[in-house]
């Protein structure tokens, strides 16, 4: 029954799916793509090359190839078109070897034909013989002796109606309709012969035969990938690009702020340090992670132990994060505060006194005691509180609503280090969350930690996880190296739910795109036109 209802779901299941489950090792799947195609290629066979048992033996060499080739498919939705390419390819050179053949013997047979019986010619004949009498048999008998007569005897119309008593405006009526009658036979026991021909179950079975001392093909990550992206990433190019450069983007927008900022040579430095520090990071783990995935496809063997390395480097990835926003959040109000004390002098304009309104734009109007917005623009000073508000932005940022910084924490969150509900950062915490390394329930990211987790690079789920290199989960994984219950099949899919991600997947590059970088834009462009104020009015009061 475990077949059956396995046999059912492969049915309805596209051609993608069964590509990505055959690479991964299930030759059920392959039987299913086998059974959907074999009448196709076994037909075109046939109309190439005439002969019903040649044709099956040309099809079933393709799909034997094809088990084989696999992993080489780049775009499994366009399988039909693939595998009658090979089809083609296997037409053309039993064309071509039965060419050779014919040359090969001609002067052989010459020789042989007045000494040996024509055995071969014989057969043929005695087929002939039977397909005609099966066409002729079908015809009513006033039909059937006047065409037999009429032809065998190749005699005139007057002829057949002397030797049948009959006149001869009735045979003529009897063979005109008796060629039409024999034309309708004909095609039939064409047709007929034609559906009796139609591979079956027996050849799908000879196939799987054929490959079952085959290795499946090892998995590339291109297919699985483009397998699973399939119709969610056809013309999101552009988009995705942007998506996958919006950290990148935000950080080069709050550096140029950090930088406008900085009021002395060792502040610049303590910048510099600080983005060389997280980009630093962000290369280590990237160049690992392609390292790893590279290792484990060419070293099958060792596929669980560089999985494990994977997650562990994600895992290593967000603490070194942890730690560096820690850092950076206490660092910047001490070497702010020596600055200061060593050169007072370059703090004199309104901007940079201690807690002035120049370096923060803050709602007057509160909502159940917390203002709509309040934005940090300025260097953290010591002692001075983080941002709060509805939508709050700043090296710290706690939301009600929305939050924006360096640690951002709100029910939508987007920073370095993002906490809420909903929540976008290098490494993100919640219930949806989109980040580079992505803990919650349902994480997108070079590294997912979640209950359902779909990654770039690693992804490590509790029901699900979904990976363009490792995946470990309980129940279900798909990925070139992948680790669960279910690995790479068709119940898989399902339970990953390729199809709600593709419904998704434009949105989400959308929001992580507008998420970062609008409000790094706002910023930076804020900071700089309060400074020009600033410098162009230095006598400014509060």
């Amino acid at each position: 029954m475990s077949l059956f209802r396995k046999r059912v779901r492969y049915n309805e299941a596209n051609d993608a799916s069964l590509v990505l489950a055959s690479i991964g090792g299930d030759r059920d799947a392959f039987g299913e793509i086998v059974s959907r195609y074999q009448s196709l290629l076994c037909s075109l066979a046939y109309s190439s090359v005439g002969d019903v048992k040649h044709s099956e033996d040309i099809a079933q060499e393709a799909f034997v190839d094809a088990w084989r080739k696999l992993d080489t498919l780049a775009e499994p939705e366009k399988l039909k078109a693939w595998l009658c390419g090979i089809l083609r390819f296997k037409v053309s050179r039993y064309r071509r070897r039965e060419a050779r053949h014919a040359n090969t013997d001609s002067n052989g047979l010459d020789e042989q034909v007045s000494s040996e019986p024509h055995i071969d010619e014989t057969l043929i004949k005695e087929q002939q013989q039977a397909l005609l009498w099966q066409t002729l048999q079908q015809l009513p008998e006033t039909y059937r002796e006047p065409l037999i007569l009429f032809y065998r005897e190749q005699r005139s119309v007057e002829h057949v109606a002397a030797e049948l008593d009959l006149t001869e405006a009735t045979v003529k009526q009897r063979l005109s309709r008796g060629r039409k009658a024999l034309h309708t036979a004909m095609i039939g026991f064409v047709e007929d012969t034609l559906v009796k021909s139609k591979p079956g179950a027996s050849f799908t079975m000879a196939v799987l035969l054929a490959i079952s001392s085959i290795s499946a093909p090892k998995a590339k990550a291109s297919v699985l990938s483009m397998g699973a992206a399939g119709s969610a990433l056809k013309g999101a190019s552009l988009l995705t690009l942007l998506a996958s450069l919006s950290g990148v983007i935000g950080s080069l927008f709050s550096v140029k702020a950090s930088l406008a900022q900085s009021r002395t040579a060792n502040e610049k430095r303590h910048v510099v340090k600080i983005v060389a520090l997280f980009f630093s990071l962000a290369i280590v783990y990237t160049l690992g992670m392609f390292t790893l995935k590279h290792l484990a496809i060419a070293q099958g063997n060792y596929g669980l132990l560089y999985t494990l390395a994977a997650q562990l480097l994600a895992l290593l990835f967000a603490l070194a994060n942890l730690q560096a926003v820690a850092y950076m959040l206490s660092s910047q109000p001490q070497i702010r505060a020596q600055a200061r004390l060593t050169n007072p002098d370059a703090f004199s304009s309104a901007y940079d006194r201690p807690h002035s309104k120049r370096r923060e734009v803050k709602s007057r109007i509160t909502l159940m005691g917390a203002p709509l917005y309040h934005f940090k623009l300025g260097v953290t000073e010591l002692g001075e509180r983080p941002a709060f508000a509805w939508l709050a932005g700043g090296d710290r940022a706690y939301g009600l609503l929305f939050a924006w910084g360096g640690l951002a924490v709100a029910p939508i969150s987007v920073g370095i280090v993002a906490v809420g509900i909903i929540s976008i950062g290098a490494v993100g915490f919640g219930l949806l969350v989109a980040g580079t390394v992505a803990i919650g329930l349902i994480g997108f990211g070079a590294s997912a930690m979640a209950y359902k987790a779909y990654s770039s690079l690693s992804a490590l789920g509790w029901e699900s996880a979904f990976s363009g290199g490792f995946a470990v989960a309980k129940d279900a994984a798909l990925a070139p190296i992948a680790h669960a219950r279910s690995v790479n099949s068709e119940e898989a899919a399902e339970l990953v739910n390729l199809a709600a991600l593709n419904a998704s997947y434009l949105w989400l590059l959308g929001l992580i795109s507008f998420a970062v970088i609008v409000p790094a834009i706002w910023h930076a462009h804020t900071v700089r036109a309060r400074l020009r104020d600033d410098s162009s009015q230095p006598s400014v009061r509060e």
